[in-house]
């Protein structure tokens, strides 16, 4: 619009009465040189809806008109005292009126009538503004408001507030095409830099707007890749139009340039600017911070000092993306804390998260500035313009609305990535609109970056140090296991078990029918119950589980929530008959929460479905049911635990299945022997038998006395080895006989072929078993002492009877004691050459099978012969 000269160059305002003043159809202001107003006419009060009364002696840039204090008004105001001369007319967009308005302001020095120096704003009203449509439309939803309607909250994550379609007003802006650098749109206040209309702007090349040395860099920065994902090329400029410096930022986004121009201060006293020295002493006692709690207390502490808001916020994201403002630092007078309160993540919706892990910093001068929309040029296309990595972007009118209600008007938000992860926000706030300079926001973006490596710093070399030590135990762990043929025993037994593993307080293992728990664990049957509720509940593929409320998930556990709300667990193995478990007690803790958690937003109307919620006012939770949580890597270690075991079970398997075969074999090759032991034990005794009785028959036919004699020895000898073999047949092993049933047996049969008036009295301990070898070896033995006793001891009349015991003499040992009732031995018995008898064949056997078994005989008159063996 046209400037009016008589409006421009009319009535001297020095020479005016103040009557005359508020005569006026302008809006007349006198400001002394620190900017406090000491004139007032009735034009600006009408225009401003304020009273004289309210705004003399007022601070017009602080108190009356926060909005202008920024370089394109408040600077100019600045520069001109400092020149001493002042005459300027510019267009202002006023935000805080009755209704935004733009006016015609002109700034020149003058006197107040003739006396009193100042500086005087006329302001000249050109049109009354619209708050803009999405503005409007929320705070005409606000008037309507209806609490009772259900509202979906995804609303807001489904509200594209990258293609705002508008800048904030202290900018201008150019979108060419990234291939030609051709115009395609430019922000409606571009008349400030160049004129829009003669000749048209729209395709013009943007080396006609701005300087040739700047375009040429932005080419070589295109060309390179160098202004792509959120690289910019920042620069001081002079534009061929004017003489005023601008601050300019060009980045590349969707195939468009994009050109945001914004007036610089004319010094930098006039807005606090932070130097090179201010950051750098800053980093460095964020450097000297030990923990996370004092590093966020002087992260925030430090960026308030740098761009002087009146409170910054250290705020966190959980793993469920609420916030909890971690450290604050603000003003004294400055009522509302949100130190320790948590905000749902429907505060800061998913696309809102999604666009600050791209952009890192946001910062709004005035939240109810008029934005400044985007006109496209013609032949450009349809489609929005993606203002995501735009640093004067507006904000959507929703979050203002949320800002309004949280009683803030200027604002800053950095986003501080860990890992390459949003980890939280450095968010400043401010009750007036607030002016931070291009030096002293990229100065808090440096610092906000140097805390977001400090946290990193701080974090990992915790997460080191615990982690170092779980894998130290998790190695003793597994050196148990290696040697080990049991892994529950291992696992859980010992100085070194599952429960030195991740804080648990209990602990166990399950393997097949098999449970196994130690420390503070629910009862084996639950522990089998929550088993097969894990069967089902673990995906396909996937073989561990975690969850710090797991007794909200799995409803039969909560009895047991006190000492199982939290639940770490790893299947061993695809089949899932092996799993390690791992439980933590109950936490119960106080959330305080910024509001009412519950309700996010409220039901809106008309084109705005949703309004942000009004209230911040503390909210108390009692949260009960949830553990500390088990973080990311506690699970990849319980998985890598889990293989280790996996390799020992199968070692096991394995080893237990070669056993099993080979003991089955052996089972089946020992049934085999002993099978074919018995026969041949049954047919040598059968056959032994046969040849005692040929060998009697044959004595019966023989009248010699010696020869009968030597048929019936050779007949007692073979008998008593078949009486050996006989046992051995009968008895349940084949390697061992009962010796007092063998030699009771053998004694009978030598009674009976001795005949009448003979007899063997019989002392045997039961169940004396002894090898076959010696078996057979005593049974001889024995055979040859009753016969020698039957045939050299007899008694006058004829008959004789023979002591016979059989007993274990010591461990491994037997005693075979046979004793007479004869006469006993001679006493030169022992002599061979004087002796007549005792020294044939019999005694030699007897020699022969003591030395075979390594028996001891020993002989004594008591008063007959008695021989005593041991063996």
């Amino acid at each position: 619009m046209p400037s009016n000269p008589a409006r421009e160059h009319g009535v001297e305002l020095d020479a005016l009465a103040p009557d005359e003043l508020d005569s006026l159809d302008q809006g007349v202001i006198g400001l002394d040189s620190a900017g406090t107003v000491v004139v007032f006419s009735e034009g600006a009060s009408t225009i401003s809806g304020l009273s004289r009364e309210a705004v003399l002696g007022r601070d017009y840039f602080r108190d009356v008109m926060p909005g202008t204090n920024v370089p394109g008004f408040r600077g100019r105001f600045l520069a001109g005292a400092r020149r001493g001369t002042l005459d300027q007319s510019f267009d202002h967009v006023f935000g805080r009126l009755p209704q935004p308005l733009r006016a015609r302001v002109r700034m020149r020095r003058g006197h107040v009538t003739g006396v009193r120096p100042v500086t005087w704003l006329t302001i000249d009203p050109l049109e009354s503004l619209g708050a803009g449509l999405p503005r409007e439309a929320v705070m005409a939803a606000i008037g309507q408001r209806v609490r009772a309607e259900p509202v979906d909250a995804s609303l807001c994550e489904r509200e594209p507030i990258h293609i705002p379609g508008s800048i904030q007003p202290n900018a201008v802006m150019l979108a060419a095409d990234a291939a030609t650098l051709l115009v395609l749109a430019y922000s409606a206040n571009i008349s400030e830099i160049v004129d829009p209309v003669e000749p048209p702007l729209a395709g013009r090349p943007l080396a006609d707007v701005l300087p040739s040395d700047f375009v040429a860099a932005i080419r070589t920065r295109l060309a390179g890749g160098g202004l792509e994902d959120g690289r910019s090329l920042r620069r001081r400029l002079t534009l061929p139009c004017s003489s005023t410096p601008y601050h300019a930022v060009a980045h590349a986004h969707a195939g468009r340039l994009i050109v945001e121009l914004e007036l610089e201060p004319d010094s930098a006293d006039d807005f606090a600017t932070a130097s090179q020295i201010d950051t750098e002493l800053a980093v460095g006692r964020l450097r000297e911070a030990g923990t996370l709690a004092d590093a966020a207390r002087i992260a925030a502490l430090e960026i308030r000092a740098l761009t002087g808001f009146e409170a910054v916020l250290v705020y966190r994201f959980d793993t469920d993306w609420n916030g909890e403002a971690v450290a604050e630092d603000k003003a004294p007078d400055w009522s509302r804390s949100l130190l320790g309160l948590r905000f749902p993540a429907s505060d800061i919706p998913a696309q809102a998260r999604a666009l600050y892990t791209k952009a890192k910093s946001r910062f709004v001068i005035d939240r109810d500035s008029v934005p400044v929309g985007l006109v496209a040029a013609p032949g450009a296309g349809n489609g929005p313009i993606d203002l995501t990595f735009a640093q004067h972007r507006t904000l959507s009118p929703i979050h203002l609305e949320y800002q309004r209600n949280l009683g803030v008007n200027g604002s800053m938000s950095i986003s501080i990535m860990v890992e390459g992860r949003l980890w939280g926000l450095m968010i400043g706030h401010h009750r007036r609109p607030h002016y931070v300079a291009p030096e002293t926001r990229s100065a808090a973006t440096v610092l906000t970056d140097a805390f977001a490596m400090r946290v990193q710093e701080i974090e990992s070399r915790r997460l080191w140090a615990e982690r170092q030590a779980h894998l130290d135990v998790e190695g003793r762990l597994v050196r148990g296991l290696t040697r080990s043929d049991d892994f529950v025993a291992a696992l859980t037994g010992g100085g070194t078990t599952l429960l030195d593993l991740f804080s648990a307080t209990g602990a166990g293992i399950v393997s097949g029918e098999r449970v196994t728990l130690i420390g503070r664990t629910p009862p084996p049957e639950i522990v089998t119950a929550i088993t097969g509720w894990l069967r089902t509940r673990v995906g396909e593929g996937e073989t561990g589980y975690s969850s710090n409320s797991f007794t909200t998930e799995y409803l039969e556990a909560a009895p047991y929530r006190e000492i199982a709300s939290g639940l770490l667990a790893a299947f061993l193995d695809e089949s899932r008959e092996n799993l390690l478990l791992w439980f933590r007690p109950e936490v119960p803790s106080t959330v305080t929460w910024g509001g009412d958690p519950r309700k996010p937003v409220l039901a809106g109307s008309g084109p705005v479905a949703v309004l942000p919620r009004r209230s911040f006012e503390r909210w108390i939770e009692e949260r009960t049911g949830f553990a500390n949580p088990w973080a990311d890597w506690q699970l990849q270690l319980a998985g890598s635990l889990a293989e280790a075991v996996e390799g020992v079970v199968l070692r096991q398997r394995r080893k237990i299945d070669e056993l099993t075969s080979l003991l089955a074999e052996k089972e089946r090759l020992l049934e085999q022997k002993d099978l074919l032991t018995r026969e041949i034990d049954h047919r040598v005794k059968n056959s032994l038998q046969i040849v005692s009785a040929f060998l009697q028959m044959q004595r019966r036919q023989i009248a010699d006395g010696e020869a009968r004699q030597a048929f019936a020895d050779t007949s007692a000898r073979v008998m008593s080895v078949a009486r050996v073999h006989d046992s051995l047949y009968q008895a349940d092993r084949v390697d061992e006989v009962d010796l007092g049933q063998t030699i009771e047996n053998l004694c009978n049969d030598l009674a009976g072929l001795a005949g009448d008036g003979h007899a063997v009295d019989l002392t045997a301990e039961p169940g004396l078993m002894v090898p076959y070898r010696k078996a057979v070896a005593l049974s001889l033995i024995a055979t040859e002492l009753v016969t020698n006793a039957f045939k050299y001891a007899a008694n006058p009349t004829g008959g004789g009877r023979v002591e016979v015991s059989v007993s274990a003499s010591g461990p491994g040992e037997v005693q075979l004691r046979v004793c007479d009732d004869g006469a006993g031995l001679p006493a030169d018995w022992a002599d061979a050459r004087a002796r007549s008898k005792g020294s044939g064949l019999g005694m030699k056997l007897i020699r022969a099978m003591l030395d075979q078994i390594n028996a001891r005989l020993d002989v004594a008159n008591n008063p007959g012969a008695c021989f005593t063996i041991t063996a």
